[in-house]
Order: C-alpha cells, then sequence, then structure tokens
C-alpha cells in the first residue's frame, strides 16, 4: 500500500480547479461542458482514492502520519482533505443539493477545526524561521476562501462573509510574515522552493469566493486582488529557473491552486459584467491555466509509470 502524504490532495485542486474553469468558459464562451464535467469527475475520483489511501495511512502506517503532521512544513498540508472535501461539494452541486451539503459540512468542520489546532500551535511559539512558507496559507486562508465560495453558492452569502474576512486579514497576516522571511532568512533550500507556488493562491483564490459572496458588478477591490495576484504569477515565472532546482515532484502541485483560480475568475467576471483589461486578459490566462495542468499530469503521469510518484513528494 503507497503512503500518500496529505500534499497530494494538490492534485484535486489542480483538476477540480481546472474543471471550474471550463464551466466558467462555456458560460461565458459557450465551449463544450462536457470537458469541464468530466475534469470535476476525474477530480471527485482522485480526491476519494486518495482519502481511502490517506485513511488507510492513519490505521496502517501510524508513525508516518503521526510524523507528517508534527512537521513544521507538511502538517499544513493535513487540511487540504477536508478543504478539497469542499471543492467537490462545489462540483456535485448541480447534480445533487443535499450531498453537496453533507460534503461542504464535513469538509468545513473538519478544516476549521484543524485550522483552530495549527494556529494555536503555531501562536504557541519556538518555530524556526526557515519553516516558514507559502504552505502556512492552506488551513485558514485557503480553507476560508473555499468555504466563502462554496457556501455562498450554496444559497448563504451572508455566511460567506463571515468566511471571506477571516480569510481575507490572516492572508494578509501571514503574506508579512512570509515576506519577511524571504527577504531576510537565508535562501530556501531546493526541496522547499515549490511551496512557492501557493503564494499565488490566497489573492486569485479570494477573488473567486469575492465574486461568489459579493454578486454585484466587477470593482475597484477585485481589479486589485487579481492584479496582485498577476503580479506574482510573473515574479513566480521569473523565479522558475531557481525553483526548478527541485526536480518536479507532486509538490509543484501547489501553483495549481492559484493557476486555475487566476484563469477562472476573469471568465466569471466577464460573466458580471467586465469589459476592460480583464476581459482581454481572460483568453490568455485560461489557455496558459490548462497547459499547466496538462504538464503538471503529463509529468505526473509519468513518475506514476516509472514507480516513482509514491517515493518522491
Amino acid at each position: 500500500m503507497p503512503i500518500v502524504p496529505a500534499s497530494f490532495f494538490g492534485i484535486v485542486l489542480g483538476v477540480g480547479g481546472l474543471g471550474n474553469a471550463w464551466r466558467a468558459a462555456h458560460d461565458v464562451w459557450g465551449l463544450p461542458s462536457l470537458v469541464g464535467e468530466l475534469l470535476l469527475a476525474a477530480a471527485t475520483l482522485i480526491w476519494l482514492c486518495l482519502l481511502v489511501l490517506y485513511a488507510a495511512k492513519w490505521i496502517y502506517a501510524r508513525p508516518a502520519a503521526l510524523a507528517e503532521i508534527n512537521h513544521p512544513v507538511q502538517c499544513c498540508f493535513v487540511g487540504l482533505a477536508g478543504l478539497t472535501a469542499m471543492v467537490i461539494a462545489a462540483a456535485v452541486l448541480r447534480y445533487s443539493h443535499s450531498l453537496a451539503w453533507l460534503l461542504f459540512v464535513l469538509g468545513f468542520l473538519y478544516t476549521i477545526a484543524f485550522a483552530v489546532w495549527l494556529t494555536g500551535m503555531l501562536w504557541e511559539g519556538g518555530r524556526d524561521k526557515t519553516h516558514t512558507t507559502a504552505a502556512l496559507y492552506l488551513p485558514v486562508v485557503g480553507g476560508s476562501f473555499v468555504a466563502a465560495a462554496v457556501v455562498a453558492n450554496l444559497g448563504y452569502a451572508d455566511w460567506g462573509e463571515l468566511a471571506f474576512g477571516a480569510g481575507a486579514f490572516t492572508w494578509l497576516a501571514i503574506d508579512a510574515v512570509l515576506l519577511h522571511r524571504l527577504y531576510t532568512a537565508e535562501p530556501m533550500p531546493p526541496m522547499m522552493r515549490p511551496t512557492l507556488g501557493i503564494q499565488l493562491a490566497p489573492p486569485t483564490v479570494g477573488a473567486l469566493a469575492y465574486i461568489n459572496v459579493s454578486h454585484g458588478p466587477p470593482d475597484l477591490f477585485i481589479h486589485a486582488m487579481l492584479a496582485y495576484g498577476l503580479m506574482i504569477g510573473v515574479v513566480l515565472l521569473r523565479l522558475l529557473p531557481w525553483i526548478r532546482a527541485q526536480p518536479f515532484s507532486v509538490s509543484y502541485w501547489g501553483f495549481t491552486f492559484g493557476v486555475t483560480a487566476l484563469a477562472t475568475a476573469p471568465l466569471r467576471l466577464i460573466a458580471h459584467g467586465e469589459t476592460g483589461p480583464w476581459a482581454l486578459l481572460a483568453p490568455y490566462l485560461f489557455v496558459g491555466g490548462n497547459l499547466i495542468i496538462l504538464l503538471m499530469t503529463v509529468a505526473t503521469l509519468r513518475m506514476l509509470w516509472q514507480g516513482r510518484l509514491w517515493s518522491v513528494q
């Protein structure tokens, strides 16, 4: 039985995020809806497989599971099990409102419980600043933004505002801490550099949450969030040769959470009346998001074929 790291749930975020992008492209440009539904079905199957394997890890390889949750960096990915449950809830909402509610509630309860536990541990201090990575965004920021977007789709935008507020202010706080670490501490070792890809997620996933919660026309705030996300994306492109010192592994899927959100948000803005720069950029961001997920998928399947997927995180 393969011992699955929690970071593997990042694959679900990438595939599911691209499925949502195709749903939005169908609504705006009339692209085939089947593509998005197949991608979301694939994300659901991947999530179910990973959930079973990760649960089995706690039963049959408990020392490995405990080592992961006590690791100063890998522990942040453990919350993805609940966050991805909410992503799947949004995927199945078109087919079953009750199943979507069940998945959302289970995912939200897990996410908030883990986020509170981890945040409390971080506040106790004693942490080496070199262990500060963008993975810190995942439990509270990622969980809050996804919860806000999904619960708004379920018809409770006012509750989504609470989740959005928690995620937004936590994002700003962690962003300052992370940038201070990048500016003042020693360079990240190659193994940790792919976590920088998660830096793209807060402004772009947060933008999707804001669109779902506000239901209004595009405004300055949403444009500013996406502009910040685009700026981070350009910086990451500039840093790609430096990041690539670490050979490809599943940790690179951390890029896809923000990449697919950046491809989806402009399409959602067009549906709300956007006619400015983001309407012009939307096709390029959509194509770019598809190419990145395609490359990630091919590289991952290649590792699986070579038998290296479970041995390299």
